[in-house]
């Protein structure tokens, strides 16, 4: 049986978050959620969009495991965070503005964000349990958390 090498001008190699990076997400966010007392459910994606930490914090509104799931995604599938950065790039746009609430997983609330390394794409958390501001600041302790070098 003989098999053959694709020429490297048809594939790529795309860097991921780790389960260690995702559990170190999923970890600083449930703490700081806890500093702000706030029940939230928080979703940590791969770079290909599958779940790598999911946790719904007791009293989380079970409308928000599946935002926290659509935040995620859409972070991820477009590299915005969602809230503010996604109305800025739609609010002019009339055609963009109405086309985006036909995308499957479209949800303009704050709490999305894209994860990077070295400028790549390697993943997306979202997170939802409050108000959107509130979801945010759960969504930039994560994030800040995955910037600090890991000790070992």
């Amino acid at each position: 049986m003989t098999t053959s090498k694709a020429h490297t001008e048809y594939t790529t190699q795309q860097s991921t978050l780790t389960s260690r990076g995702a559990q170190l997400a999923l970890d600083a966010a449930l703490k700081k959620a806890q500093e702000i007392g706030l029940a939230a459910s928080i979703c940590v994606l791969d770079a290909a969009g599958r779940m790598k930490a999911f946790h719904a914090m007791d009293g989380a509104p079970a409308i928000s495991h599946e935002t926290a799931q659509k935040k995620a995604r859409l972070a991820l599938g477009f590299g915005i965070p969602t809230g503010d950065a996604w109305f800025q790039f739609i609010e002019k746009d009339p055609i963009l503005f109405h086309g985006a609430q036909h995308l499957p997983d479209f949800i303009l609330l704050g709490g999305g964000s894209p994860i990077q390394s070295a400028g790549a794409l390697v993943g997306a958390i979202g997170v939802s349990g409050g108000h959107y501001k509130q979801d945010e600041q759960v969504t930039q302790a994560a994030l800040a958390a995955l910037a600090m070098p890991i000790s070992s």
